[in-house]
């Protein structure tokens, strides 16, 4: 291979650039390491590219669809043409509307208002809350978590055949599990839901991040993700698909932009016409620095190219589930088995640790930021691990008194303590190399040798104890 080759290919495995990537923190041992952000499930970092867009646009801020000034119809003209961005990104159908919400908890708590009356909702336990959650004032049936594929389909199938089929239907379901990191059958799911005379609605908030979403290609009717796990973390989120849902709604809030016009009455009330765009479910002053980050992302991420990134991160994958798999007290969480296609969203938990107590070691010991927990997927993780609700926290940590954890014997004898919680690894298109295999050696050093630091729960938490 020559010099030039050899550099080429060296660039196209490179990580894409984050913020972030130079900070180093404290380890309680001494010294300081440059930090491993291995929780891109819950919260990725900004792309450097996202970050010189907002830094660029920052000086011409002004006011959306409300102002005549120059700075004011730059920024509409910015807000709008993000939102043709986005759809171009997800590849929706014409006529679908792109409507910006803060999140897709937000996203789907909007599509939730919206649902015609009477609606009946089929979702699966082993969602995110934020897609388990919204439909309160529906009919909602909670599917048992399948353990393949074909029949999480067959689950689907067999409960829409039930349905009153002259009333409306909605399904929900992830497009990548924020446990397992697991690949969901969508394109089928949608194809079963439509048979049925049901529409579906993907939480693609996992999915967007690690591979190429389009809403054509997959028939979904909606599609809802967030901004800061698209690595544009400003606080917004797009809930995009099928209008007709959308508009006969009320108003997701009522103010000023989602009203077309307003009128007073004579008996001192007032007629209100709201818009039937997007605007609609927009009400208020838009976050247009959010929205702005989110259209650089999709740019980004398209023009780094998702078949690059796509093969660059299962790079990763596998060095962290062959490391994971050498060592014997590791148990890697799963619902479809090893075989599954999966993004880079690892879960875990290690014979005789308490997972508090390991993520709090790989911090303070490594300079590795994880996540332990329940994950914002209390059913999904508790069928995992087959715990009782009643021994865990509202966050996913034991409940315990404060004062000093046992620390498991070194030697590959550990002290006997079954995981109430567990600990997740994630990462993605910003992450290095070295952030992976630092976390795979420290995974079996800590499981070898046990930690160098003793540590307290104080609040629920595990932290040093710095005496």
């Amino acid at each position: 291979m020559s010099v030039s080759t050899a550099a080429a290919d060296q660039s196209v495995c490179a990580p894409l650039p984050v913020l972030g990537r130079d900070v180093t923190v404290p380890l309680v041992t001494g010294g300081e390491v440059s930090y491993a952000a291995l929780d891109y499930a819950a919260s990725a970092p900004a792309l450097q590219r996202v970050w010189d867009d907002v830094a660029a646009y920052a000086p011409y801020y002004g006011s959306v669809h409300r102002g005549a000034g120059y700075l004011s119809q730059l920024s509409t003209d910015l807000f709008e043409n993000s939102r043709v961005t986005v759809a171009e990104f997800l590849d929706c159908r014409p006529g679908d509307q792109v409507v910006f919400t803060r999140s897709t908890t937000d996203s789907l708590n909007l599509l939730a208002a919206a649902l015609p009356a009477n609606c009946q909702v089929f979702v699966f336990e082993t969602e995110h809350h934020a897609s388990l959650l919204p439909w309160r004032d529906a009919r909602v049936t909670y599917l048992n978590a399948p353990r393949t594929p074909a029949q999480a389909v067959a689950t689907l199938e067999r409960a829409l055949a039930d349905r009153d089929p002259y009333g409306p239907a909605l399904v929900c379901v992830t497009g990548a599990s924020n446990v397992t990191g697991e690949l969901w059958p969508v394109k089928e799911l949608a194809a079963a839901a439509h048979a049925h005379g049901a529409r579906i609605v993907l939480d693609a908030a996992q999915l967007a991040p690690h591979h190429p979403v389009s809403v054509r290609e997959l028939d979904v009717d909606w599609v809802a993700f967030s901004g800061h796990k698209l690595y544009a973390p400003f606080g917004s989120g797009v809930l995009a698909g099928r209008a007709d849902w959308l508009q006969g709604a009320e108003p997701y809030l009522a103010g000023g932009g989602a009203s077309k016009k307003v009128a007073r009455r004579t008996d001192g009330g007032v007629d209100v016409e709201w818009h039937t765009t997007a605007a609609r479910h927009e009400a208020g002053s838009p976050n247009v620095i959010g929205v702005y980050s989110i259209a650089s992302a999709c740019k980004a991420l398209t023009e780094a190219g998702f078949d690059t990134l796509v093969e660059r991160e299962q790079r990763l994958i596998a060095t962290v589930r062959e490391g994971l798999a050498e060592v014997p007290e590791v148990k890697v969480l799963s619902l479809f088995g090893d075989q599954a296609p999966r993004v880079g969203v690892i879960s875990f938990v290690v014979e005789g640790w308490n997972s508090s107590h390991f993520a709090a070691a790989l911090s303070a010991e490594y300079g590795i930021g994880v996540r332990d927990g329940l994950f914002c997927a209390h059913p999904l993780v508790r069928t995992l691990l087959g715990s009782d609700p009643q021994q865990i926290g509202e966050c996913g940590a034991p409940e315990a008194e404060p004062g000093e954890i046992p620390q498991p014997s070194a030697g590959g004898t550990p002290i006997s303590l079954r995981s109430l919680n567990a600990i997740r690894v994630s990462f993605g298109a910003g992450t290095p190399d070295e952030h992976v295999e630092r976390f795979v050696r420290a995974v079996k050093e800590l499981v070898r040798d046990g930690a160098q630091w003793k540590y307290r729960t104080e609040d629920g938490r595990c932290v040093p104890d710095r005496g």
